[in-house]
């Protein structure tokens, strides 16, 4: 199964969980990520990779010796990415993004420099999208930076609330098109 049929057979299986009909284009991970510090990020973190289109480019822009912690709770998603990444550099982690502080634990990593996250924000109860944004913004290092991406601007508010500095940014170059947040820490 290619991954946009498995992505579009997951969004119909679980729309909370996959927000859109297809994985996100290679431009919109390229536009997400062209302004990050990779040659100095050592821990960077993805949120809701899918089936993967951003992990790749990350792993291609990162540090040698960095370390990247995926997040992905979708199994067939989890699954996929465990075979597709043989990078030793790669850890992917079958659960919640809340969880981002125990896993940089575990694995002895203290703060994250970036957290890239894919997760559908804007189709989370609050509660939740609070508690993700809260954990991805103690997760960073002092001058660590948050990018999100969403179709929408409806978890503006909820970002700029929990985000020092918030810069927003818009591409075309996607299906459908999308809104991209870069976010400095709240100190």
């Amino acid at each position: 199964m290619d991954s946009t049929s498995s992505f579009l057979k997951q969004f119909w299986k679980d729309k909370q969980m996959v927000g859109a009909l297809s994985p996100s284009s290679k431009s919109l991970g390229a536009r997400m990520i062209r302004d990050l510090d990779f040659e100095n990020a050592r821990v960077v973190v993805e949120l809701g990779p899918g089936t993967g289109v951003f992990t790749g480019l990350i792993l291609e822009k990162m540090h040698p010796e960095a370390t990247l912690l995926v997040f992905e709770l979708n199994d067939l998603f989890y699954n996929q990415l465990k075979n597709k990444f043989d990078d030793p550099r790669v850890h992917i982690i079958h659960d919640t993004a809340e969880k981002i502080e125990e896993y940089l634990s575990q694995y002895n990593l203290g703060k994250a420099d970036l957290v890239i996250s894919s997760l559908p924000l804007a189709m989370f109860p609050t509660e939740l999208r609070v508690s993700i944004l809260q954990a991805s913004n103690r997760s960073l290092t002092e001058y660590g930076k948050y990018v999100q991406f969403q179709y929408s601007l409806l978890a503006k508010k909820q970002i700029k609330h929990v985000f020092q500095d918030v810069k927003i940014g818009f591409t075309i170059k996607n299906f459908p098109p999308a809104f991209i947040y870069t976010c400095k820490k709240q100190q």
